[in-house]
């Protein structure tokens, strides 16, 4: 993510953006009000935007921070004021994760040297080793950059002095399922760090799209789902907002027992030869692929019956939708489990 992207991103009144998984940012203005004998004579001003990136398979995260947008009016002492720049981690799931720092970041700088100097970066690496969940080796934190600053001798400053911005939060992982799962050879560097946030998996239901009949069929499941099969008067499928996202499952059995789940509603719905010679397969959404499958009742005595829609669409479409979800997990490392979500976005 470029500093304009960032800019573009947040524009006047967001805290964050994010750009990918691998690419997020946030930002802050500062602003100082002068004072001598009691009262204001100037004012100054700057914006701090910080960019988070991590290249594929990697282990560290660069964090760029810009300081911008220099201002001064009236009577001020800030050319000489001391800013000081910290990239806080406050916390860390497990507790006690040890980091190691990189880059050039300053310890402190005046508004005139940083002015000058405008950017500079702080790596983050986590080694293997320090997470939860077995092998998946799961290490959550949050990232928090902090500005402080003081007026210099002789001066007075009002309000703050200094504000940290929006968290940032970082993950790491060893999933055996995933790339990079063994470094290339070197243990230190196997798995990799992505940022903590739901992704969107879009498919389109334009004409010409590949995918386009399951993305028909998931947007019927979304806004008219009285009207798909099989039928259930409350039925409300999950993966359409972030607070009800989907969750992937790599258990072969749990994937086969959810296609079982939804080919019997397509043979009850359609009959036996709902694949109209082979031409059709029955797609299903939830995908087989996740907790919330078709066969969800079956794991979890609390989740409602039938809260899935099963239809027959056409085989290749179906394929493409298929190998469209496939690549999307591998690209922004879904892992099984409740620790991660996504979300289904269709367009056209």
């Amino acid at each position: 993510m470029t500093f304009n992207e960032c800019k573009k991103g947040l524009g006047s009144d967001k805290a964050f953006f994010i750009k990918s998984r691998f690419a997020v940012c946030n930002g802050a203005s500062f602003l100082q009000t002068w004072v001598r004998n009691n009262r204001p004579v100037g004012e100054s001003m700057f914006n701090v935007r910080v960019v988070g990136t991590i290249a594929k398979n990697s282990r560290t995260i660069d964090f760029r921070y810009y300081f911008t947008d220099f201002e001064t009016s009236g009577t001020t002492g800030a050319a000489a004021m001391p800013i000081t720049t910290k990239g806080s981690i406050p916390k860390s799931w497990p507790a006690g994760a040890r980091y190691t720092r990189g880059g050039n970041k300053p310890g402190t700088k005046t508004f005139a040297e940083l002015k000058a100097l405008r950017t500079f970066h702080e790596t983050v690496t986590a080694k293997p080793g320090q997470g939860s969940s077995g092998a998946t080796d799961l290490l959550f934190a949050v990232y928090e950059p902090v500005i402080s600053y003081s007026p210099p001798a002789g001066w007075t400053l009002t309000g703050a002095l200094g504000g940290k911005l929006f968290m940032l939060a970082p993950r790491w992982e060893t999933a055996t399922y995933l790339a990079n799962s063994t470094g290339g050879g070197n243990p230190e560097k196997k798995g990799a760090a992505t940022f903590s946030y739901v992704p969107t998996l879009t498919l389109s239901a334009k004409e010409g799209a590949l995918e386009r009949a399951e993305a028909q069929h998931i947007r019927q499941a979304f806004l008219n789902p009285q009207d798909t099969k099989p039928y259930m008067s409350a039925k409300k499928v999950p993966g359409q907002t972030a607070k009800d996202p989907l969750h992937r499952t790599v258990s072969a059995k749990r994937n086969e027992d959810n296609r079982k789940a939804a080919v019997k509603q397509c043979k009850r719905y359609w009959g036996s030869n709902y694949t109209n010679g082979g031409k059709k397969e029955c797609d299903e959404y939830p995908f087989a692929s996740t907790y919330e499958g078709a066969a969800e009742p079956d794991y979890d005595a609390d989740a409602k019956k039938f809260n899935f829609s099963a239809k027959p669409i056409a085989k290749d479409d179906n394929k493409a939708g298929g190998l469209i979800l496939k690549s999307f997990y591998a690209k922004n490392r879904i892992l099984d489990g409740m620790d991660d979500g996504f979300i289904v976005k269709i367009v056209g």
